[in-house]
């Protein structure tokens, strides 16, 4: 995957937040960004944290199906209204939110016994798909390094997730890994910075 630069980043951020203050005055998306990484196909998803590092909204799109920027101005506006967790977000509560866009790598299938599926998951690294008939779930990168997660435990909570028992990795569950490149707000319309993740392997 094609890395973004830090301006290439800060554009994605605002141009999330500018979907969101569109949609929430009515009023037409706004101007997708000139450079070409903008119109290659990307997953993408955009978090939504208060000032207190609170969660308020998280949607996303894991796969390549869509340029980068329709991703975005999508995953968005749906992070802000249609995330079931949390009620619609207002333009007022929207001054006081973070935002955060985490660009994907394609889900990759990992093969093997379940005990080989750890040693293929690296925590701070590593994004998990879990996928069992019609059920599917999936956790960020940055949650397994939030939550101190060992790699069972990330595992288990993106089996959770999917609203399947938490010991369906051992069971015949799919899983895909996907990598992620994060962008986001030090502060609500702030400087962006991109930001990395450690291991705690």
């Amino acid at each position: 995957m094609n890395m973004l630069t830090l301006t290439e980043g800060e554009s994605a951020v605002h141009l999330a937040r500018e979907s969101i203050e569109s949609h929430l005055a009515g009023m037409p998306y706004p101007r997708i960004p000139d450079d070409a990484i903008f119109q290659q196909q990307r997953g993408v998803f955009v978090t939504l944290n208060t000032i207190k590092h609170k969660l308020r909204g998280c949607i996303g799109v894991p796969y390549p199906v869509m340029p980068l920027a329709d991703a975005i101005l999508t995953s968005s506006k749906d992070a802000a209204t249609k995330d079931p967790r949390f009620p619609p977000l207002s333009t007022k509560e929207l001054q006081k939110i973070v935002i955060e866009v985490t660009i994907l790598t394609t889900p990759e299938k990992l093969e093997g016994k379940p005990t080989e599926l750890l040693e293929k998951i690296e925590i701070g690294r590593d994004g998990l798909i879990v996928k069992y008939g019609y059920y599917q779930g999936l956790l960020l990168p940055q949650v397994a390094t939030e939550y101190n997660f060992t790699t069972e435990e990330f595992l288990s909570q993106t089996c959770m997730k999917a609203g399947l028992p938490s010991n369906c990795w051992l069971t015949g569950a799919e899983i895909y890994a996907f990598r992620g490149q994060i962008f986001g707000e030090l502060t609500p319309r702030g400087s962006v910075q991109e930001k990395g993740l450690k291991s705690v392997r």
